[in-house]
């Protein structure tokens, strides 16, 4: 895709004899939501750390809005433009939920209070979200799923071109998925930023995405439409016959 945001070609990565990725491709163009799949152990993980920077590969290219950035750090691809959540929290524990997207916005320094700028996108993020009443709790109080939009948030508190979502949905009530589903498809809808999500839940993958990727031994297995994806019966036979009907997946989060 030579209009994608994000893209990475031929990655491939091996963890002393375990080959953990090999000749993966995948891309995502701006205001698409897309989705990566698959069971346990295929590579999930492992393809997000090369593409926010976390892990060399040992073969094959990431480049973000056409740059080359396999050797760049996370910083610097945060810089310009890439945010990443985790599956578990990452927030700032000794923080209220609004000063962790005041220290987002000014490089991870804190000054008390931070600029009015700062304070003002913040409030603008949290209401966005639907956490405008919890600006001043700390993350340690919230609910799992709380936890993971306020995470949310902070990932938007400087407006990104790409977003790589993993596992963003898990220990989400329904309303709160709903919530994160209408926040990302809004992100993409109206401020064109790209979005790859990671998610054990398939119905909600299959809802929110325009297109899915299917990783297998860490090799991509489909790609294509959700109703392509679902119709495959190479993904049904690997993944989706445990997975059907939007069943959250019930096996523990991918290792890697």
């Amino acid at each position: 895709m030579n209009d994608a945001v994000l893209a990475a070609s031929g990655i491939g990565v091996r963890f002393g004899g375990v080959r953990a990725l090999h000749d993966v491709s995948v891309a995502v163009r701006p205001g698409e939501i897309c989705g990566l799949i698959g069971p346990n152990g295929a590579g999930k993980t492992t393809l997000f750390d090369v593409l926010s920077g976390m892990r060399r590969p040992d073969a094959g290219r990431v480049r973000l809005a056409g740059v080359d950035v396999t050797a760049r750090s996370p910083v610097w691809r945060a810089r310009h433009g890439m945010r990443r959540t985790f599956q578990r929290q990452q927030l700032f524990g000794q923080l209220t939920v609004a000063d962790n997207l005041v220290v987002a916005q000014e490089g991870g320094r804190w000054r008390r209070g931070g600029t009015a700028r700062s304070r003002a996108r913040a409030a603008e993020v949290l209401a966005a979200c639907g956490l405008d009443g919890l600006a001043g709790a700390y993350p340690g109080t919230l609910p799992v799923g709380l936890a993971r939009t306020a995470e949310l948030a902070r990932a938007l508190a400087e407006p990104p071109r790409v977003l790589l979502l993993d596992e963003p949905a898990s220990g989400m009530t329904e309303e709160e998925r709903q919530r994160l589903a209408g926040v990302v498809r809004r992100l993409a809808a109206e401020e064109g930023c790209g979005v790859l999500l990671v998610e054990h839940d398939v119905g909600f993958v299959m809802d929110l995405c325009s297109r899915v990727v299917v990783l297998d031994l860490g090799e991509v297995l489909a790609e294509g439409s959700p109703a392509r994806v679902r119709a495959d019966p190479a993904v049904r036979d690997a993944y989706l016959g445990s997975t059907e009907a939007g069943v959250t997946e019930c096996a523990p989060p991918d290792p890697r």
